[in-house]
């Protein structure tokens, strides 16, 4: 590896081996190897335009980097790591294509301090847009599993225990809001991250009569970043982006895990296609949800990537700092785990069956329709207080003998106060202790097919 020095004159000796090793980012640098194609022929055609150089010197780089941009993307880019960079490798195998004194006036009027901002928000707006379609395609499959179980009935809980009957349409709806939410968060970030800095060089901007508004029309980016020192300081985007992907692995983490806890023999509210799961080396008659397991657990390495950019970025004074070197693997790790993760989670939801009639058991084993009989003594005019000190005492008889509460009649219910009404036991029934739930936002079947519906116009 060669211990020169590509940027000027400034030093007598050569880098440490070890120093270049430590120092380099080329790996990590492959990932915006295109957006800096991509912001470099932006740069050079602007350079032209502006007579900063010569239009003939212009076109040259740009079919230079054409050709670059075909290389990469066929896989046969000579990366060479006695460059320390993606910049530099391009520039270097750009002389290869057009010269020496051409390449050499790529980087008039830029630095690779706002060249890698500029590189990095491209690779935002790559790279978040695919995810987007992730996020739409693990909401379309919510939604076509919610229509199949408009009328599965199950319990809905809190603290693990069966709480009110709900409808399961409902309850997958409820994963498909939070991801309709993350999918807002990556917007939000694409508005605030898609702004150009070029132009803000090292930190001062540059003395040449660039156009920046030039270069981000020509990368269709919104407008150009106002303050130079921030422009090049700032990495809110990469946090932003990091957020929305903690965020949603935690909603993926609790899909997950309510699917490998359905999927126990204590639960058996689902099955999972052998596509999706995977066996025991000592156990053969184990199956195992993996796939939603590994999920869980990326969520950790997620998180912890968002903590490691905070922590990066919490002390670094203005502007520039090699620190920010560490922002990128962070980024990539981060980024690229919430897309398989989104992808792999919507490849398996219609390889979910739903036990119907499990379900349905369920809901008679855990007197979920506890609270409507408290509802209907207050609808007859019994303070809820005392309403549900009655019915606590109906389900601890009902415990004591091994009932339920569709085992009770009326006379029964009357024993423990006299404001039962003749209607009373239809309160315990769950299709309508649903069915009465009907308001926005609730389970009833009317408002299930309108959030569906409403779901589905959204989305297209």
């Amino acid at each position: 590896m060669s211990n020169a020095k590509p940027w000027g004159g400034r030093f007598e000796g050569p880098t440490d081996a070890v120093v270049e090793a430590f120092t380099s980012s080329i790996e990590d640098d492959k990932n915006i190897a295109l957006e800096d194609v991509e912001g470099s022929i932006a740069h050079a055609t602007m350079l032209g335009e502006a007579g900063i150089v010569s239009a003939s010197d212009a076109a040259q780089m740009v079919a230079g980097l054409e050709t670059i941009r075909g290389e990469l993307e066929a896989g046969t880019f000579p990366w060479d790591e006695t460059f320390e960079d993606v910049h530099m490798n391009v520039e270097r195998r750009l002389a290869t294509h057009v010269g020496e004194e051409i390449a050499g006036r790529l980087h008039t009027g830029r630095a690779r301090n706002d060249q890698v901002a500029l590189d990095s928000r491209l690779y935002l707006r790559r790279t978040l847009t695919a995810i987007e379609a992730a996020l739409v395609a693990i909401e379309k499959a919510l939604i076509d599993q919610a229509k199949k179980n408009v009328d599965t009935l199950l319990p809905g809980y809190t603290h693990m225990q069966r709480g009110q009957p709900v409808r399961l349409a409902h309850h997958l709806l409820a994963y498909r809001e939070m991801f309709a939410r993350d999918r807002g968060r990556v917007r939000d970030t694409l508005k605030r991250a898609l702004v150009s800095p070029l132009g803000s060089g090292a930190l001062a901007g540059t003395p040449h009569p660039i156009r920046r508004e030039r270069v981000a029309e020509l990368l269709g980016l919104a407008g150009v970043t106002p303050n130079s020192m921030d422009a090049v300081a700032d990495r809110d985007a990469f946090l932003e982006a990091m957020s929305a992907s903690a965020i949603s692995m935690v909603h993926l983490s609790r899909f997950s895990e309510e699917i490998v806890l359905w999927a126990t023999a204590e639960f058996s509210f689902v099955k999972i296609s052998d596509a999706f799961t995977t066996g025991s080396s000592m156990m053969p008659q184990k199956k195992n949800p993996d796939v939603a397991e590994l999920v869980r657990g990326k969520c950790g390495r997620v998180i912890g990537d968002l903590v490691a950019l905070l922590v990066t970025m919490k002390a670094l004074p203005m502007t520039y700092n090699r620190d920010l070197q560490e922002d990128k693997p962070p980024l990539y790790s981060s980024l690229s785990t919430w897309r398989a993760s989104l992808e792999v989670t919507a490849r398996m939801l219609p390889a979910i069956t739903f036990d119907a009639a499990r379900m349905r058991a369920a809901l008679v084993e855990g007197f979920v329709t506890a609270t409507e009989l408290a509802d209907h003594l207050v609808q007859n005019g019994v303070p809820f207080r005392e309403a549900h000190g009655v019915v606590g005492r109906i389900v601890a008889h009902c415990v004591a003998e091994s009932k339920t509460l569709e085992d009770l009649d009326l006379p029964a219910l009357r024993t423990f106060h006299p404001s039962f009404a003749d209607d009373a036991m239809e309160w315990v029934d769950v299709e309508v202790a649903i069915e009465r739930r009907d308001l926005p936002g609730g389970p009833a079947k009317k408002r299930v097919l309108e959030a569906i519906a409403a779901a589905e116009a959204e989305l297209a």
